[in-house]
């Protein structure tokens, strides 16, 4: 894994924009975040001591609009991971036509070492750092690794008091009591889900044929691979931090998560009601699953997962990357001539920032939009952008990943040539 994962990212924009000076003001203006905000945030223990922790927000782009990315607490979590992110989403939004521009923010805890009470502390003392930075017409935080509804609850409520309003759309991925939207949770996996149904039927896949293995089995992992079963394919590894777990046979979803809910083990059983049984399986590690002999692999933990040191090891035709920069940018190439093809992130992550874009449309017409029309929505804008990047995709001989790229490198360039490039680098001054 790169240790600083902005300079991969960027060394993986500029090696597709290359031999293309179309792209070269665009590239000047991603070359580096427009503003980042770190801060050191003290929270009391419930021991009445004091800790702590690294905050980040950064702001990397608003030529699309008012900048939009999610809030990770995760022990490992840098400046340059933050700064990642918020690039990834600027161009995921580009690709996908959502008016947002990319953000990111994060505090480095553990948060599973902190109890609840703490955890609302932290949230709340996030937003008493930030909320100068934030708003709804500005920069608009989402649940990412490692946080909630129940914290974007928190968040959006340190907010009102801070700033002494009600503004549900300063937070997107909160409660619907909140002025949440229906449909938030599974979006991430859901998007997934449409890219990997629209290949299927590109390709003409006997549905029942086709094989799986997820790592990762959080928010994204989960409603990706229940979606999937549902739809006929066969799941048959799963994993998390801890590990995972392989059947030949499938596993059946529902009752995996039901238990990792019930025990926070993951074990292949099947559940009839409170009764859950064992089901013939092998432990793997997380590094087992990758190297499966498997038609789809999905990377849905943490970047960097995929790089020089296992790529060789990776045996699936597909790679769809739900989590972000799952694949160090180094070995894409090696990853082409081996006939791994690979859904990037940026496309295949987009419903989370798409149903974001909802809720807070939602939030700021005063409206609630049934589930149903959620989901419809989601559909039309993940495959309005599928469809174009298979279009472009069949025309050139090029990877899936290059195409995506170029159509979020097309759509910004459009945006900054319309506004102004010295204008645009004033105002960002």
């Amino acid at each position: 894994m790169s240790k600083n994962i902005l300079q991969d990212a960027l060394a993986r924009l500029s090696h597709i924009a290359q031999n293309h000076s179309e792209y070269n003001a665009i590239l000047e203006a991603l070359s580096q975040p427009q503003s980042t905000l770190t801060s050191h945030i003290a929270i009391r223990k419930d021991n009445g001591t004091t800790a702590y922790f690294k905050a980040y927000r950064c702001r990397y782009n608003d030529l699309l609009g008012p900048t939009k990315g999610g809030i990770r607490f995760h022990q490992h979590a840098d400046q340059s991971e933050v700064e990642a992110l918020a690039l990834w989403m600027t161009l995921k939004c580009a690709v996908v036509g959502v008016p947002f521009g990319g953000a990111k923010g994060a505090v480095t805890v553990d948060p599973k070492k902190l109890s609840p009470m703490e955890l609302e502390r932290l949230a709340r003392a996030y937003i008493r750092a930030n909320a100068d930075f934030i708003g709804p017409e500005l920069d608009i935080p989402a649940p990412d690794v490692y946080t909630n509804a129940r914290i974007m609850g928190w968040m959006m409520d340190e907010y009102e008091k801070i700033t002494r309003t009600k503004c549900p759309a300063v937070i997107t991925g909160k409660p619907v009591a909140f002025g949440g939207s229906h449909g938030r949770d599974s979006a991430t996996g859901r998007g997934a889900f449409l890219c990997i149904d629209a290949l299927a039927k590109k390709l003409g896949w006997r549905v029942a044929d086709k094989t799986f293995a997820i790592q990762g089995f959080g928010n994204g992992g989960y409603h990706c691979a229940k979606l999937l079963q549902d739809a006929g394919y066969k799941v048959v590894a799963v994993s998390d931090s801890k590990g995972g777990i392989y059947s030949e046979l499938g596993l059946d979803i529902e009752s995996v998560y039901s238990e990792k809910q019930r025990s926070n083990t993951l074990r292949a059983v099947y559940c009839q009601h409170s009764v859950c049984e064992d089901v013939e399986h092998t432990q793997i590690s997380n590094d087992e699953l990758l190297a499966l002999k498997v038609d789809i692999l999905v990377p849905a933990a943490l970047a960097g997962v995929i790089h020089s040191g296992n790529a060789k090891q990776i045996q699936a035709d597909y790679i769809v990357e739900i989590a972000n920069g799952p694949i160090t940018s180094d070995v894409d190439q090696q990853l082409r001539e081996q006939g791994t093809h690979v859904i990037p992130d940026i496309l295949a992550n987009a419903g989370g920032v798409i149903v974001s874009f909802f809720e807070w449309c939602q939030n700021r017409q005063g409206e609630t939009w049934p589930e149903q029309k959620v989901h419809e929505k989601l559909g039309q804008y993940m495959n309005d952008a599928f469809e174009r990047a298979w279009q472009r995709y069949q025309q050139h001989d090029n990877s899936m990943r290059e195409v995506v790229y170029k159509l979020a490198l097309q759509k910004l360039s459009e945006a900054l040539e319309a506004h102004g490039t010295a204008d645009y680098f004033s105002h960002s001054d």
